[in-house]
């Protein structure tokens, strides 16, 4: 069996104005695939894995329009060259947008399924704050998405969707795929896996799949900052028995749509005055401090200096700020030098208009060089603050963020993150956890950003409206049980 696989991945605030380029993607062509431990799971099944394009970027702003259209068409291209093929594994994301373009995973998927025709089988996993539509159930046949938030399972979620399309091909079987859409929507810091009621609720798709007729159940949280029509939780199901598909697929529905009221942050919260204030006071440490407005894996800037301000202006003392990103701010530090003490503009470098700069006066303290100059870093000492500038976007999640600026965060009274949930590394150590609902284009506080383009009524954003699960079934799957 021959089996091609690639596909795109990212996540796009449409409130986020600055849009991701090629050079914000790490992108995988040909045999790069079959050699990245990404997809080296593909090595136990007994098949010939035919490797495309795989695009993968933090997220952030809108995909630029050109960057997009390149890589679909280079993606459409290896695909057209693959030809013949038995079957077709698509890995994606879910939440991305692009310049002027509505549901670019419906435009993606469907531009695949002309090239392998009706009767190839394509198979997809995604995230679980992805958002589907009509047009992407009507181009699969097959769909598994994550059960964990934060996401802990997504080699275990790529191997259902991978198993599905094996056991299609190998017993002769084109399965139903259809979903019923829940008109909620919700942050992923009120709906982790890790707190309830969430946490029963993705407790139960294990007993659903072991239902005679089912193959895959899939509960999709959605993602709410993104302000277009398709933003919606859903339930997705793959199997055999319409009828069996359709009752689970409503049951799930309906217990997400009971529960919508439930769901609450996991930790403590407050404005940032109020968090910072309380972690200057703990008397357990290291407080972690989770700056959740400007968080660059939900799809933040990144560049907002908000909690500097906040902690200079309360005096805060051992504290690691990780990190701000500010490519003129890191430059001016390495050309001063380590050992240097100078004056900087720190915030605001990308998203201008968004938010406020802060003024300072700081020491170089160490300065990591790398062979790209977009991963330079620089750690700096302004008054009881070490803070970490980065010159592109990206997250301090893991510990080795920190040991590699040579950064203990056990040894910290505070450490603030751009975060909103903290990482699977972070959460053990933090003594507590507090989240502040800070300003940002990914702003927990949903209901204050614009809505004008996503379906009402939907909850949070309306409350007084009744909901009766209905599903859908693809296009895909009535060719094949002949409707």
């Amino acid at each position: 069996m021959r089996i091609a696989f690639g596909g795109i991945h990212t996540e796009c605030s449409t409130y986020n104005p600055v849009f991701a380029q090629e050079k914000d993607f790490l992108v995988l062509r040909g045999e790069e695939l079959l050699a990245s431990d990404r997809f080296a799971f593909l090595n136990d099944y007994k098949a010939t894995f035919v490797p495309l394009l795989h695009a993968r970027a933090i997220p952030g702003g809108p995909v630029a329009r050109e960057t997009y259209e390149s890589f679909k068409a280079e993606f459409c291209e290896r695909l057209e060259a693959a030809m013949p093929i038995d079957g077709l594994y698509l890995a994606m994301h879910g939440a991305m947008f692009v310049e002027g373009l509505e549901d670019a995973e419906g435009d993606w998927i469907t531009a695949a399924r002309q090239i392998v025709g009706d009767d190839c089988p394509i198979t997809a996993s995604y995230d679980l704050h992805g958002n589907v539509t009509q047009r992407i159930i009507d181009a699969l046949n097959m769909f598994s998405t994550y059960r964990t938030a934060p996401h802990i399972d997504v080699e275990e979620t790529m191997r259902r969707s991978v198993s599905m399309l094996m056991k299609s091909l190998e017993e002769g079987v084109t399965p139903i795929l259809l979903w019923a859409p829940i008109p909620v929507v919700l942050p992923g810091e009120r709906t982790s896996t890790e707190d309830q009621p969430a946490k029963n609720l993705y407790a139960r798709l294990p007993f659903s799949d072991a239902i005679k007729g089912i193959w895959d159940s899939s509960l999709m949280v959605g993602y709410v900052w993104a302000d277009e029509p398709r933003t919606t939780a859903a339930a997705i199901f793959t199997g055999t028995d319409k009828d069996v598909l359709e009752q689970e697929a409503k049951k799930l529905a309906q217990a997400y749509w009971d529960a919508r009221e439930d769901f609450i942050f996991g930790c403590e919260t407050g404005s940032l005055k109020e968090c910072v204030a309380q972690a200057i006071a703990s008397e357990t440490a290291p407080v972690i401090l989770a700056d959740s407005g400007d968080n660059p894996t939900g799809g933040g800037v990144g560049d907002r200096a908000d909690a500097l301000a906040e902690l200079i202006a309360q005096n805060a003392q051992n504290v690691i700020l990780a990190g701000i990103t500010d490519a003129p701010a890191l430059e001016k530090c390495f050309a001063a030098g380590e050992g240097a003490s100078l004056d900087l503009t720190v915030g605001a470098s990308l998203d201008t208009k968004g938010s406020k700069p802060v003024e300072i006066t700081a020491v170089v303290k160490l300065l990591k060089d790398a062979d790209k100059p977009a991963d330079r870093q620089a750690v700096i000492q302004v008054d009881g603050i070490q803070l970490v500038l980065c010159a592109k976007r990206r997250p301090y999640h893991n510990i080795a963020d920190f040991t590699l600026l040579g950064l203990d965060p056990k040894q910290a009274q505070i450490v603030v993150v751009k975060s909103g949930y903290l990482s699977p590394e972070l959460a053990p150590i933090a003594n507590p956890n507090l989240m502040a609902l800070s300003n940002g284009v990914v702003d927990q506080f949903v209901e204050r950003l614009p809505r004008l383009r996503k379906l009402k009524p939907t909850y949070p954003f309306d409350t007084k409206f009744s909901f009766e699960p209905q599903t859908f079934i693809s296009a895909s799957s009535l060719r094949s049980i002949g409707q």
